[in-house]
């Protein structure tokens, strides 16, 4: 971890914190009674001018705790804005968390005149020269489109006062390290950083310490901890029986709003186009669809006119849709820790959810390696109704580590079998006395054989 950091100061209240009033009087409105741990740490720092180091998850309220105590600044400190000069950049990964972040700076901001605006890929870059023109307080961009508006002489960082760095982890898995390397050396020497990262590798620490100056660290969440309201479950498939599978699931829960996450952008059509097939409104949404055909899916599934979303791991990080009852884990991730953020798509905000993880036989290393992360085993449903289910591995069904009784509606108890209304089909496989050893099963090596490019092996355009 980076040296010189230095203690938190926690208050207990919103009103504690000395925000001002606009701010207070949107919280107000918004129903915002107390402030999330991280919100606690993290803005008295801010407000206090230090740089912070913020290791956090998606959906623990650290945008309110970057975006509340800047504005703050921007409204006791008020300037008028400058055109092609932000003085508050905040960076993010991808265009669906830029628009979040975005939206929600202009609902803290809204008592206030502060002029908020989003830059990224695949929306006209003329537009936003023009925008920026006319001058903006608080610029949220991805890194790609950011620095084509530099090159092009549309932007200069040269005024940014306050600079955050979000999802750091995320932007090194799309490819973004030299891009942040670069900006890095743009940057005014005296201004504010604040750098947010679920997770501190190496890199990442470097990457930090290129950024900020004796900094403060906070930290909550600790990435391979899965929320507590999450009920998680595993089930044994052959890979092409997955789609029917989930099929099963999806009309046996009556699931209002669920997420179904795959590997591939092929396979996020693939399965989409088979599952409406069916009868089951839903649709895909991944880096090679347009920004207005991704910006339509999201409205759709938040609003409720699709019930399923088919994403692929672009969706994983900062998509914030109310009421996901059901995660499905189509294809398990490459990455242990992807796991854990597309799980936190649901039981957000204190609700209850519901994760169920399909598991073919060439996927098996990926879920030892998720299930060490996470330091406990997955429960085992190994009988659905109406479905052929590939054979449960020696030992798998045995209850071990913190396995609960128990699930979501349909699962019985401790025989862990779903029940979708159909006749029994095939005996329970639990085995018997002559198991094969744990050891026995498929090596921690096992590959995946489809060659299909994975949307986070690489950069990501945006």
């Amino acid at each position: 971890m980076l040296a010189g950091l230095r203690k938190i100061i926690i208050l207990t209240g919103f009103e504690d914190l000395g925000l001002a009033a606009p701010l207070l009087k949107v919280l107000a409105a918004e129903n915002y009674q107390d402030p999330t741990p991280i919100q606690q740490q993290a803005i008295p720092h801010v407000l206090a001018g230090n740089d912070l180091l913020g290791l956090a998850q998606t959906g623990t309220g650290k945008t309110a705790a970057f975006a509340l105590p800047m504005l703050h600044n921007l409204i006791i400190d008020r300037k008028r804005a400058v055109a092609k000069a932000p003085r508050i950049l905040i960076l993010s990964p991808t265009r669906e968390l830029a628009m979040q972040i975005a939206d929600n700076c202009r609902k803290y901001s809204r008592f206030a005149k502060i002029r908020t605006m989003a830059v990224f890929g695949g929306t006209p870059i003329r537009r936003q020269i023009r925008n920026l023109e006319q001058g903006t307080d608080l610029l949220v961009a991805t890194p790609g489109r950011l620095l084509d508006l530099i090159r092009s002489r549309a932007l200069t960082l040269d005024k940014v006062e306050y600079f955050v760095l979000d999802e750091a982890d995320q932007m090194m898995d799309l490819g973004f390290i030299h891009d942040m390397r670069r900006l890095a050396q743009m940057l005014p020497q005296q201004r504010q950083t604040l750098f947010f990262s679920a997770t501190m590798p190496k890199a990442i620490a470097d990457l930090a310490a290129s950024f900020l100056t004796n900094p403060v660290e906070v930290k909550v969440a600790p990435l391979s901890s899965t929320a507590e309201n999450v009920d998680q479950k595993l089930i044994y498939v052959s890979k092409g029986q997955k789609t029917a599978l989930v099929q099963q699931l999806i009309r046996n829960e009556n699931i209002q709003k669920a997420i179904l996450f795959t590997r591939t952008k092929h396979g996020a059509d693939k399965v989409a186009k088979s599952l409406a097939t069916g009868g089951i409104q839903c649709e895909a949404i991944h880096g090679n669809k347009s920004q207005g055909q991704r910006q339509r899916t999201l409205a759709s599934f938040k609003n409720g006119k699709i019930q399923i979303l088919v994403a692929t791991d672009i969706a994983a990080r900062g998509i914030d849709v109310d009421h996901v009852s059901h995660v499905f884990n189509y294809d398990l991730p490459d990455v242990p820790e992807i796991y854990v953020h597309r799980i936190g798509r649901t039981a957000r905000a204190g609700a209850s959810g519901q994760s169920i993880a399909l598991c073919s036989g060439d996927e098996r290393g990926s879920l030892r390696a998720v299930e060490r992360l996470i330091k406990r085993s997955i429960d085992v449903i190994d009988e659905v109704d109406g479905i052929e289910l590939a054979a449960v591995p020696a030992g798998e069904n045995k209850p071990r580590g913190n396995r609960r009784r128990g699930g979501p509606s349909g699962f019985r108890g401790g025989e862990k079998r779903f029940n979708a209304g159909g006749r029994n089909s095939g005996a329970h496989r639990n085995g018997g006395p002559n198991r094969k050893p744990r050891s026995n099963r498929p090596g921690k090596n096992a590959r995946r054989k489809d060659h299909a490019v994975s949307e986070t092996g690489g950069s990501y355009a945006n």
